[in-house]
């Protein structure tokens, strides 16, 4: 786990440019980093070492030849019989593996053998080409640029921000727009018209002669025959390899339980066990999740989320890298902050909400796929109302389904924004084969929801303190099996029934059963009392630093609205706070 960058330009780099993109990096990777230049041409990391820690492994990393280079970011699984094949290593780090095997079997034929969370950017000195890559499921992320033939990438937006000449940052109104929308920005879009996000199952590649930058899928999701247990208990016995201090994040839902669960029938039970505790909220799961461990047997920890975030909000903000607006970021911030002290890899349960159909929106919106592409030609009015009823039936049952997570309703974005909207959605297709209207919902989570917004969120968070978070259900093989399932074990009520035989009988019968909790802070009170001084003037602050597409009387009356009478905006108004911030932030950055 670490942090990766790099550029090939057509004029020499400036050191402190260089220097700039390292410094954005590093607490991703806080033991140790290296880079290795070229003129014009450099590779950067930042190390988080958890497998083979020793200085041989270090990166980037190159061949015995010497004309090939690479720079990764994540962890491969159950490499070693594929690597016998490639002779002696010098190490036993995934790194080489990948060094090794891109030698062997070309771009291609190594992404068809890795199995695990990766981005990584590997120079092919020989054949002048540089190949940029991300994971299936899209765990890490990669970012880039493409300006005047010249290229650069890198784990985040601020890491490849200082390679941009001030002149070519210019603000993406489609970036700023679909935030407002989704509370993030969806892939392949970022904040900025030069900065784009690789999609996950997705690589590069860059011809260093012509310029040319083209763009490969390399993985659909496919069915595949086998028993799913058996694959879930391998994902996470895999998953559990390290050299460094594992633990386990565990809340009182039914997937991290799961996790905990296949850990303790594989007698895995000396793992700490941590989870938030939000103490006198009737979100605190913290309790349920100590009588969890203590039946599986493991030891446990509750880490207390402070009542206030004021001194905090500027630094999560910043970890969160441009605007990104789920308040559970903040509790997780603070849960990664206190466990990365005693631990550097934990296991957690992402992805199961997603595999299962286990969100309520999913079954709501279900009970309309008769409807298809009809729609209704109804006009999108600014307003201070949201009105998403209208705009849902103004849009295809499948584009729809985006506006069941949303963030800012579109007649609201139009009224902020005092503009009609160009799109009223940013999630991209899932371009899946998929026939059904469950199987449509789920591919559309898979490419948007997924690995943009839940993935990311719990990269940044845990990364922002150097600790690497593994999720067992986002295996490609478990995945795969789990698609091979008749929908009646996917979608049930209660939601994820099929886990029943994944959980531990010691475990309480009604876990299924039991009201899904948030992951949220008191957002409300903290916008009330250390966040409040930050209306005063938001709406100038936001028309400058959004280059005018914010308008600031509509933003100050939208404020006004929420103070007013219009609590259920707390979290749209926190958007607006984090885009405030973020966007300051990175006009200084670099």
């Amino acid at each position: 786990m670490c942090g990766i960058g790099g550029f090939f330009a057509q004029q020499p780099v400036a050191p402190q440019v260089v220097s700039a993109m390292q410094a954005a990096l590093r607490a991703r990777g806080p033991d140790g980093q290296h880079a290795q230049l070229w003129g014009q041409n450099g590779l950067l990391h930042a190390r988080l070492a958890i497998i083979d820690p020793r200085p041989v492994s270090d990166q980037p990393m190159v061949n015995d030849r010497g004309d090939v280079w690479i720079v990764y970011n994540g962890e491969v699984y159950d490499w070693q019989a594929d690597a016998a094949a490639l002779g002696a290593f010098r190490t036993r780090s995934d790194t080489e593996f990948i060094l090794r095997g891109y030698e062997a079997w070309g771009i291609d034929g190594l992404l068809a053998r890795l199995r695990g969370m990766f981005a990584f950017g590997i120079l092919d000195r020989a054949k002048g080409k540089v190949y940029l890559a991300r994971d299936r499921m899209g765990e890490k992320p990669l970012v880039y640029c493409l300006a005047g033939g010249e290229l650069a990438f890198g784990s985040t937006v601020r890491s490849v921000l200082p390679f941009l000449p001030r002149e070519k940052r210019g603000l993406s109104a489609e970036g700023i727009d679909a935030y407002l929308a989704h509370r993030y920005i969806p892939a392949p879009r970022t904040v900025f018209r030069n900065v784009n996000r690789l999609e996950n199952g997705h690589y590069l590649e860059f011809d260093l002669r012509s310029r040319q930058l083209t763009k490969h899928r390399y993985w659909r999701p496919g069915p595949e025959a086998g028993n799913w247990l058996e694959a879930l208990d391998e994902s996470v016995r895999m998953r559990t390899i390290a050299e460094r201090p594992l633990g386990v994040f565990l809340s009182s839902g039914v997937d991290s339980t799961t996790v905990a669960s296949r850990l303790a029938q594989q007698k895995l039970t000396s793992y700490r066990t941590f989870t938030a505790a939000f103490p006198g909220s009737e979100m605190d799961e913290s309790g349920i999740a100590a009588q969890t461990a203590a039946t599986l047997g493991f030891p446990h920890q509750a880490v207390e989320v402070p009542d206030s975030v004021g001194e905090d909000f500027d630094a999560i903000v910043a970890a969160l890298d441009e605007p990104f607006a789920d308040p559970s970021a903040f509790p997780t911030w603070y849960l990664a902050r206190e466990v990365s002290r005693q631990v550097k890899v934990v296991l957690v349960g992402d992805g199961g909400d997603e595999l299962f159909g286990g969100y309520k929106r999913i079954a709501k919106h279900l009970r309309t796929a008769w409807r298809g592409n009809l729609r209704l030609p109804l006009p999108i009015r600014p307003t201070l109302a949201g009105g998403k009823l209208a705009t849902e039936l103004a849009t295809d049952w499948d584009t729809a389904y985006s506006l069941r997570f949303s963030g800012i309703a579109p007649a609201q974005r139009a009224f902020l924004q005092d503009r009609n909207l160009d799109s009223l959605v940013y999630w991209r297709d899932a371009d899946s084969q998929e026939q059904t209207p469950l199987q449509r919902l789920l591919a559309i989570d898979r490419a948007n929801y997924l690995p943009e917004y839940i993935l990311r969120k719990a990269d940044l968070c845990t990364m922002a303190h150097g600790l690497e978070a593994r999720a067992p259900f986002l295996d490609h093989h478990f995945v795969q099996r789990i698609q091979s399932l008749p929908e009646s074990q996917l979608h049930t009520r209660p939601p994820k029934r099929l886990l029943a035989r994944a959980l531990d009988p010691r475990l309480p019968a009604d876990l299924l059963q039991r009201k899904k909790r948030g992951f949220n802070p008191p957002l409300k009170r903290w916008l009330r009392e250390e966040l409040s001084a930050r209306f005063d003037g938001l709406g100038d602050r936001l028309h400058e630093s959004s280059a005018g597409q914010l308008a600031a009387k509509p933003v100050d009356a939208f404020v006004r609205h929420y103070i007013g009478d219009a609590e259920a905006l707390a979290e749209q108004v926190l958007q607006l706070l984090i885009l405030d911030e973020s966007l300051a932030q990175l006009r200084r950055h670099g």
